[in-house]
């Protein structure tokens, strides 16, 4: 991975750190973004000590709103000319609805949203590089999900753990019709179940989630395991060729029936481009 430039999204914790490390381990310009400088400094500085990479930096940015990803992509713009791997890492779970700054319910519009969004308008970048990379992490969770259109915002009918899988299913229909759209490009798209890895995406919540969440992690794989596949597609020679496929533990698996379906896949990447004004 030497002189690749790699961004990696919610890098300063859980399996979007992990892969950023692994990445700069490799020799990899390694950018990380996240919405808390503090943190993002921080992480830049325990990277460059545990790689001996001295080439990590960092952006600021809030990924839950279109004006700071379009700001973000605008200042990477401004300091990179090409760009070899994008990893969409950053995302939430929320235990109660809540809405972006937007107005969008924030689990589609930082799981899903922020996704689509970030990639094209940095996908200029990746064209310029032979055979970029883009990977995404979605979940397990997604099966026994479907979108439904007339609630896509889950106005009527929110549950937490069902927002997170239908934002997981999302991902993977961004991922396959991408994949669709850069067909003879050069560029790959694919995305991957970490499984079930020790998280701190689900700690804000009620008395009783604060105490059931560290309690699952009891039970969870190692942040380095879940965060390993992502690591493989974002590096490895032997996947250099292969797009639109979705990985568990390094080896693509298929995901649910449902998210091979192309007409959904293109209905949602027609709504996401409505809702972040893309047409």
């Amino acid at each position: 991975m030497q002189g690749k430039k790699c961004l990696v999204t919610g890098a300063t914790s859980g399996i979007g750190e992990a892969i950023a490390l692994a990445l700069a381990q490799k020799g990899a310009e390694v950018i990380i973004v996240s919405r808390n400088e503090e943190k993002c400094a921080r992480i830049v500085s325990q990277i460059q000590e545990q790689s001996g990479n001295s080439a990590i930096s960092y952006f600021r940015a809030n990924l839950s709103s279109q004006q700071g990803i379009r700001l973000l992509a605008a200042e990477v713009k401004k300091k990179y000319s090409t760009l070899d791997v994008l990893v969409n890492n950053a995302g939430g779970f929320f235990w109660k609805r809540q809405e972006s700054v937007d107005g969008i319910e924030m689990t589609f519009a930082l799981n899903h949203l922020n996704y689509f969004l970030l990639t094209n308008l940095l996908l200029d970048l990746l064209h310029k590089t032979p055979s970029a990379r883009i990977v995404n992490t979605s979940s397990g969770v997604h099966n026994n999900q479907v979108i439904d259109f007339n609630d896509l915002q889950l106005k009527k009918n929110y549950l937490h753990f069902k927002a997170y899988g239908k934002s997981k299913l999302a991902n993977l229909y961004f991922t396959y019709e991408l994949a669709r759209r850069l067909t003879r490009s050069g560029i790959t798209v694919n995305a991957f179940n970490p499984g079930f890895t020790k998280s701190n995406i689900a700690k804000e919540g009620n008395l009783a989630a604060q105490i059931i969440m560290p309690l699952t992690n009891i039970f969870s794989i190692p942040t380095e395991q879940g965060a390993n596949s992502g690591v493989y597609l974002a590096s490895s020679p032997e996947v250099e060729s292969i797009t639109g496929k979705y990985f568990f533990e390094r080896k693509p698996i298929p995901s649910s029936d449902i998210s091979y379906d192309e007409e959904i896949a293109q209905r949602l990447w027609n709504i996401s481009e409505e809702l972040t004004e893309l047409v």
